[in-house]
């Protein structure tokens, strides 16, 4: 069978596979119920005539949710966020005021200065002006002591 065919080609070995079976899968055993806890038969009568006989079945509760609290994280960070640009805008307020005092005292200080420097040029320009280097003359002494003016 693994001969050449009349095409030229050779054919592949048949293998045949047999399918292991499984262990048939375990179901867990049921547990067996408490004698309080078997619910009670109950029958309702439905409105024509007939008679339905079950177990009560309690309704589902739900799980107890985690406790949640009472402000939700998104609130907590969005309030946090706001404290903190309300700080930042403070800081900026207060550099701002401090600035516009650095800036106010620096004009106050020249002012001073120019009215320092002016006061010390007047000084300078009016005692120049009274000892001019010249020679003064008493005229009333010249006059009294020669009876005529020597210039």
């Amino acid at each position: 069978m693994n001969g050449p065919t009349t095409y030229g080609r050779q054919t592949a070995a048949v293998e045949v596979h047999t399918p292991t079976p499984r262990a048939p899968a375990h179901t867990a055993p049921l547990a067996p119920m408490q004698p309080g806890a078997v619910p009670a038969v109950a029958s309702v009568v439905l409105p024509d005539g007939r008679v339905v006989t079950g177990y009560a079945i309690e309704p589902t509760k739900p799980h107890p949710a985690a406790h949640k609290p009472a402000v939700s994280r998104t609130a907590v960070n969005i309030a946090l966020g706001g404290v903190g640009f309300l700080a930042v805008c403070g800081g900026l307020l207060l550099l701002a005021t401090f600035i516009a005092a650095l800036t106010a005292l620096i004009h106050q200080l020249i002012i001073l200065a120019a009215v320092l420097f002016g006061g010390w040029v007047v000084v300078l320009v009016i005692s120049a002006g009274s000892h001019g280097g010249g020679t003064t003359v008493n005229i009333r002494k010249a006059v009294i002591k020669r009876n005529h003016f020597h210039g």
